[in-house]
């Protein structure tokens, strides 16, 4: 609980996000954490040290981006000396964005590569420095080669002796929140099992799965699906495969399936987001998928062993026009939803917030406006831009901050 001995700040003249509709409120904040108003009046006969004027606008819980592979230059899979710095680059960075956590995500990688970096990305709180990181995002080695996109092909492996593979080849499992693999790997259920039971988001991708297959992957546990349409069978009315994932009547009651989403106009049409949005909206998890040529210019740039090339606002692998990842930001993506779908700014804001804390299962301190929960949230206006960002209640970035 906040200590009462800290200042209460206030925030007045903004709406909130809260309980799946935006209400005029005040939001009050005390320790880094959103406290209850009541409290402080009935119980402490206090008010607020400090009030801050929003403008009108609109108070956001922070994005929380749970696929993102680089950005500014920074390549999570292959930079591998100076990891740590890059890390914290790319923290820094998604502040203007809006997000305030992450998952660094790798690609599919060596064994070398996975003992060299992934001991050296550690969970941490966001703060002034940069946004929080929630725990790595694995995406492969156990994935289809059929559906590899940009993963090098040299690199995937398939389960031989089942989850001693997948140790052997991470190493370490500490700090990490989700694996992608492909379920219709043989021995992939005891995989799946073992994961969660380890607290681990298991999400199926890069996949030529059936939905037989993904229905069994959700019964043993998975509950993700990594970026929907993207790198797995396309939807047949014979058999829809993963994509029928979200309309399956084979999911336990009490089981949740999440999906990402790349709202950024190429990998997804905005006619496919509309159909994900309308048959399953609260599942839509958006993502960006960012490589490390988001937030540069266009040319050339490596991503894990792969050289990928940036034209015409798109990422391809280098001489191909096969996709690897977008450029695309978080608050993009927000806006691309909203416009794309007319699905209103609330879904759009709590697919960037409350659902990949739904996911994560971490609702009791991020992703809601909720009371005793981190004060880690946004103002963004009706068109929803980002003009500031608060991590634990402290601006960490406001929208005067751009150099023009």
């Amino acid at each position: 609980m906040p200590s009462q001995h800290e200042p209460v700040y206030q925030f007045v003249n903004c709406r909130l996000l809260r309980d799946h509709k935006l209400i005029t409120d005040s939001l009050w904040v005390r320790a880094g954490k959103i406290i209850n108003p009541e409290k402080l009046f009935y119980d402490e006969k206090a008010a607020a040290d400090k009030q801050i004027d929003c403008g009108g606008r609109v108070i956001s819980p922070g994005f929380i981006d749970v696929q993102i592979n680089g950005a500014f230059g920074v390549d999570f899979s292959a930079n591998t000396t100076d990891i740590e710095k890059g890390v914290e680059k790319v923290a820094k960075g998604l502040l203007q964005h809006g997000v305030t956590s992450f998952c660094p995500t790798l690609v599919t990688s060596s064994q070398q590569t996975y003992s060299q970096i992934l001991p050296k990305i550690r969970k941490s709180n966001g703060g002034k420095n940069g946004a929080g990181v929630l725990g790595l995002h694995l995406e492969g080695p156990f994935i289809n080669k059929e559906k590899k996109g940009a993963h090098d092909e040299t690199l995937i492996r398939e389960f031989t002796n089942g989850f001693p593979d997948l140790l052997q080849m991470y190493g370490t499992l500490e700090n990490t929140a989700i694996v992608t693999l492909a379920p219709e790997y043989e021995r992939s259920d005891e995989v799946i099992q073992e994961l969660v039971r380890r607290g681990i988001i298991v999400s199926v991708g890069h996949s030529t799965s059936n939905l037989i297959q993904g229905e069994t992957a959700v019964h043993n546990g998975a509950s993700f699906i990594t970026h929907l349409f993207n790198a797995m069978l396309p939807f047949h009315h014979r058999d829809p495969h993963l994509i029928g994932l979200l309309t399956s009547k084979m999911i336990p009651p009490n089981r949740k399936v999440y999906y990402g989403l790349i709202a950024d106009g190429i990998h997804t049409h905005p006619a496919a987001l509309r159909i994900a949005h309308r048959v399953d909206p609260q599942g839509l998890v958006l993502v960006t998928d960012a490589i490390p040529a988001m937030g540069l210019l266009a040319g050339k740039h490596n991503i894990g062993s792969q050289m990928v090339e940036i034209k015409d606002k798109r990422a391809v692998i280098a001489g191909t026009n096969t996709l690897c990842g977008s450029i695309v930001t978080m608050d993009k993506c927000v806006r691309h939803l909203a416009k794309s779908t007319d699905c209103g700014s609330v879904l759009a804001l709590e697919s960037a917030s409350l659902h990949p804390a739904q996911l994560l299962g971490i609702t009791d301190r991020k992703g809601t406006l909720g009371y005793d929960t981190d004060a880690d949230f946004i103002m963004v206006d009706d068109l929803l831009n980002v003009h500031s960002t608060y991590i634990a209640g402290e601006l960490v970035w406001k929208s005067s901050d751009i150099k023009t």
